[in-house]
């Protein structure tokens, strides 16, 4: 829904929440006022059009703050007469947020909050939708591997065959054969210890002959 409206000599074409610059007007910042002075105002396919304005229509508006516009400079000059006048001007102006249109007992801000709940239900809906998915399949995982679990703890793995050792008297009867009797084994010689120290021979005497 959106409206034109007028004021200081001016039309503004105003929606819910739009912020417009006009000219001063006798209100302190954070006030409410009520536009009047509707021209037309439209709701999707229909139109009400002013004659010169909508009857039972307003414009409720807040006022953010006063301020003033950009320099403007006014030059008059007359040729042959040496008259030349500058003059600078800044218009004071007044910063509006519009807050609802009421047309007919209509209201644009109860339409948009209702629009926005109708909005937020259908994202919980679905949130809450999605969030019982999530449970039912969390559900079903846990079932799933408590079936599972028991089969898989009573499967024992096999057990590795060993090979057992048997002595070779025990194969020689199995054989048939007589078994060998045990052969004594000689025992080692005995081997000089490599660190023991061998004694010098005798010396033996000088004879004459060889002297």
């Amino acid at each position: 829904m959106y409206a034109v409206i007028e004021t200081g000599g001016k039309q503004y074409r105003v929606e819910l929440g739009t912020e417009l610059e006009v000219e001063l007007l006798d209100a302190q910042p954070g006030t409410s006022i009520t536009l009047d002075r509707v021209l037309l105002v439209a709701d999707g396919d229909t139109a009400s059009i002013g004659r010169p304005i909508v009857e039972n229509a307003t414009v409720a508006a807040e006022v953010v703050r006063q301020a003033r516009g950009e320099k403007v400079i006014a030059f008059k000059y007359r040729p042959k007469a040496r008259r030349r006048v500058k003059k600078g001007h800044r218009q004071e102006l007044t910063i509006l947020r519009i807050s609802d249109i009421l047309v007919d007992g209509r209201s644009a801000a109860a339409s948009a909050a209702k629009v926005t709940e109708d909005r937020k239900t259908e994202r919980q809906r679905l949130e809450e939708a999605a969030r019982r998915q999530a449970e039912a399949d969390a559900a079903l995982a846990a079932k799933l591997a408590k079936a599972a679990a028991p089969a898989t703890a009573t499967e024992e793995p096999p057990a590795p065959a060993t090979k057992v050792r048997r002595p070779r008297a025990a194969k020689a009867v199995e054989a048939g054969a007589e078994p060998e009797a045990p052969t004594a084994e000689a025992p080692e010689a005995e081997t000089p210890d490599a660190e023991t120290p061998k004694k010098p021979a005798p010396r033996r005497a000088r004879t004459k002959k060889e002297a």
